[in-house]
């Protein structure tokens, strides 16, 4: 049996934490390098381009994701739980 609370702060801290990640990248201005190398090395040709850093858009999709991640983990292992029995 899984403990649902702990499989849900796992997801959120994944989730959250690669959000993090992405934040600092655009911040210190390599996200748009790591976008393109990504796209390039999928041989996709897309012109987007990353916006300049934004503290406020930063902390909700965070906050947002981390929340997403938690709602997700703790259903996953509800279900986990269940299908176990």
């Amino acid at each position: 049996m899984s403990n649902p609370n702990k499989v849900g702060l796992v997801f959120a801290i994944l989730l959250g934490g690669w959000h993090i990640v992405w934040s600092i990248l655009v911040a210190t201005g390599l996200g748009q390098i790591l976008y393109d190398f990504i796209l390039w090395a999928h041989m996709i040709h897309l012109s987007i381009t990353i916006g300049p850093f934004d503290l406020t858009a930063s902390i909700t999709l965070i906050v947002v994701t981390a929340i997403f991640g938690y709602v997700v983990g703790y259903i996953g292992s509800l279900v986990w739980n269940r299908m176990c029995r």
